[in-house]
């Protein structure tokens, strides 16, 4: 077992849902890899940490209180809505606030889960035999190959004079939904671009300039044109990939989308 399948699926055994057989593989890996242990031992971490973050809103004494005491007045006696308004008032604005505030939670972490669904897609695509489904350098050939395969045409473009040349491209499987991913290289570094359409496609983009994120030696880089969502993968020196996600933006400015029948 070699280090990126072991991150590729470490999620996934952290979460029981490996086989048995791949699980054992995994621990085997685990006791004489101390790399891999510290790399497990930082994702739990990581999982201990955001359960730790994610926002607990409870009542202030004062109101519970208030509430209660409301409650065992009214089985004694009765009294009006207008003496119950405002702690249900001040109770129905906390939960308001509760609510907006969980789900900003929710979208980051939405956010945070599709990042990662793209590091593993990436980091799988490493592996012996997963890079690339048609293997080539001319775009009018990568192209024609995913028609009849995605509900969508993605642009292709060569950047080989820009000293990006392509290298191919691939189906994969991004937050429930197929995905166009087209390979490119820079000297011995792999850049994978996911691609699919914004109307359709898995939430995530930023609109805009591209937004960075980093994990463990890699740079994704994530926007949103008016057709397409982009996520750009590498372990290429950051400033290298920001040039060529520049080069990707200015081609598909200028690019017109094809949707099939």
């Amino acid at each position: 077992m070699t280090h990126p399948s072991f991150e590729a699926q470490v999620d996934a055994y952290l979460d029981g849902e490996l086989a048995a057989v791949d699980a054992r593989d995994l621990e085997e890996h685990l006791a004489q890899c101390p790399e891999c242990t510290r790399f497990r031992d930082e994702r739990l971490a990581l999982r201990s940490a955001i359960v730790a973050g994610i926002p607990k809103f409870l009542a202030p004494a004062s109101l519970q209180d208030s509430v209660r005491a409301a409650a065992r007045s009214r089985a004694r006696r009765r009294f009006s809505v207008r003496n119950l308004w405002r702690p249900l008032a001040l109770a129905a604005s906390l939960a308001v606030v509760a609510l907006g505030s969980w789900t900003l939670a929710l979208q980051r972490s939405a956010g945070e889960a599709l990042a990662g669904d793209v590091l593993a897609s990436h980091i799988r695509s490493l592996m012996p035999g997963h890079l690339t489904d048609v293997l080539s350098s001319d775009q009018h050939t990568v192209k024609p190959w995913f028609n009849g395969r995605l509900d969508f045409s993605p642009s292709v473009y060569d950047f080989a004079g820009r000293g990006y040349p392509l290298v191919g491209g691939r189906l994969d499987y991004v937050d429930g939904r197929p995905v166009a991913v087209l390979v490119y290289g820079r000297r011995q570094h792999v850049i994978n671009v996911f691609v699919w359409p914004v109307a359709s496609g898995p939430s995530g983009g930023g609109k805009g300039g591209p937004k960075t994120r980093d994990h463990q030696g890699y740079h994704l880089l994530h926007w949103t044109s008016p057709d397409y969502t982009y996520w750009v993968v590498s372990d290429l020196g950051v400033a290298e990939l920001r040039d060529f996600a520049h080069l990707l933006q200015q081609a598909d400015s200028t690019a017109t989308v094809t949707l099939p029948p």
